[in-house]
């Protein structure tokens, strides 16, 4: 039984039933429903206004579609900038910079565009104040405004009638009329539904900084997804430099596009070419390491994958993955001693992806599975190998898309060979690195290791 007027809300899905549920009927999950008791004068809801139908046709465009926020990186993520009267979402882990990039992107906005609004319920006037002084973002234009109502944020945004607001975060912001306190569920779904009505009526780009679960998902119902524009998560390990700006969801443009940023002492630096930066500190080839050339939306990134193959001292062993999809790894683990003759049903094998990035696309498939067969042999490949391709069940190598812009950008940085699949089309490409062909992983290995035999 729940008290009158009240209701129960999932915060995995957004499933609303009148009583409590041990499992969400919608998505299935456990101990997902909480109480929400709306206050005696009722959610905040928006009075109707009669509106019409109107023509695709004669919607009138605006010559600024996109605003550039004068940092490439989060511009390229967006789609080659804010669109006016957007609301965007950037999630990630606590620490991760989600603070650093939104105040030095009010910085730029302020500097170029007029007024930004830098709302926070986390920090005070002078905390943020300092900290834009650290980060050297500092201009007239960009106003700040600690508080936590939702009131005080809609009648600054009417006294100064800013281009840009940035809400930091939007956990922390309460709506006066309901009951529920800050972070609930149905503070953080009203307080996001009244932040888009006021995007798409004022015309201000709108952007949420949210917290995310232990799980990594974003703090609060899965509606808060769906009701923004434009989704980011920030990613990357606290205790490396480098840090990735991923789209998962963009009503204006592409989600397989990222931005590359180092964190440094001044704040967050935009890399301009992170595949040097990823091969910066690779020396001479040791065994177990081999360089994937793998795609992130338009953008090609070299990265190093490296491996370590061990007797197990127990019945089962251990199988472990940083930066790719475990079950992939135990999939080219199959493939490698099925098809490939290596016996590693008794040893241990472990595989990391340098420098905390994460790969999901299969053409690194043959750069892991000669990783770990070097691993294995405890015998580098040759130097200045990058290896490209997709490895299916049977052993065979499969082509993968756009596999000259790969090739460039190995040759841009010294590699000087290539292992890529048999029937490839490279017409076109200009290039002095020797380009070798594999129809399946036990020719691959030969050339990658000079011709050995397999073990």
């Amino acid at each position: 039984m729940t008290k009158k007027g009240g209701y129960f809300l999932c915060n995995s899905c957004g499933y609303e039933t009148v009583r409590w549920l041990g499992r969400c009927p919608s998505c299935q999950q456990w101990n997902t429903l909480q109480e929400f008791r709306p206050s005696g004068t009722g959610q905040a809801r928006v009075a109707a206004q009669a509106v019409e139908a109107v023509a695709v046709t004669a919607v009138e465009m605006s010559s600024d579609e996109r605003i550039p926020s004068g940092i490439s990186e989060f511009d390229r993520v967006l789609g080659g900038g804010i669109v006016p009267g957007s609301l965007i979402l950037v999630g990630g882990e606590p620490g991760i910079g989600k603070s650093t990039l939104m105040l030095q992107a009010a910085a730029a906005l302020a500097g170029t565009h007029g007024p930004v609004l830098y709302f926070s319920g986390e920090e005070s006037h002078r905390q943020i104040s300092m900290r834009a002084k650290r980060l050297s973002a500092i201009d007239d234009q960009l106003l700040l405004l600690s508080a936590h109502d939702y009131n005080d944020l809609e009648a600054a945004v009417e006294k100064h009638n800013p281009r840009f607001i940035i809400v930091d975060s939007i956990q922390t912001v309460f709506h006066p009329q309901l009951s529920a306190s800050p972070g609930t569920i149905s503070q953080v779904r009203e307080c996001t539904s009244q932040l888009l009505r006021l995007a798409k009526q004022s015309g201000a780009g709108v952007m949420l900084v949210g917290h995310v679960t232990k799980e990594g998902s974003l703090a609060g119902p899965k509606t808060l997804e769906h009701m923004v524009d434009c989704v980011l998560y920030f990613e990357g390990d606290r205790h490396h430099l480098f840090r990735l700006l991923r789209c998962v969801k963009n009503r204006f443009g592409s989600t397989n596009e990222i931005g590359v940023f180092m964190m440094g002492s001044a704040g967050l630096e935009e890399v301009a070419n992170p595949s040097e930066l990823f091969m910066s500190k690779r020396g001479e080839s040791l065994a177990g390491s081999v360089v994937a050339a793998t795609l992130e939306g338009s953008r090609t990134l070299l990265v190093e994958i490296q491996s370590l193959v061990s007797p197990s001292g127990f019945g089962n062993p251990r199988r472990m993955a940083d930066g790719i999809d475990y079950n992939r790894l135990s999939l080219l683990l199959a493939v490698l001693e099925k098809r490939g003759g290596m016996h590693l049903h008794s040893h241990d094998a472990y595989v990391k992806v340098v420098g905390g990035v994460q790969i999901s696309e299969p053409a690194a498939d043959l750069t892991v599975l000669l990783a770990i067969a070097s691993a294995f042999r405890d015998k580098p490949v040759r130097r200045g190998l990058v290896a490209v391709g997709e490895v299916g069940l049977t052993g065979e190598i499969r082509p993968v898309p756009r596999l000259d812009q790969r090739l460039r950008e190995a040759d841009s940085l010294g590699f000087c060979c290539a292992v890529v699949p048999a029937g490839a089309k490279l017409d076109g490409l200009d290039t002095d690195m020797e380009i070798i062909t594999a129809t399946d992983i036990r020719q691959a290995m030969e050339v990658a290791f000079g011709g050995g035999k397999n073990d």
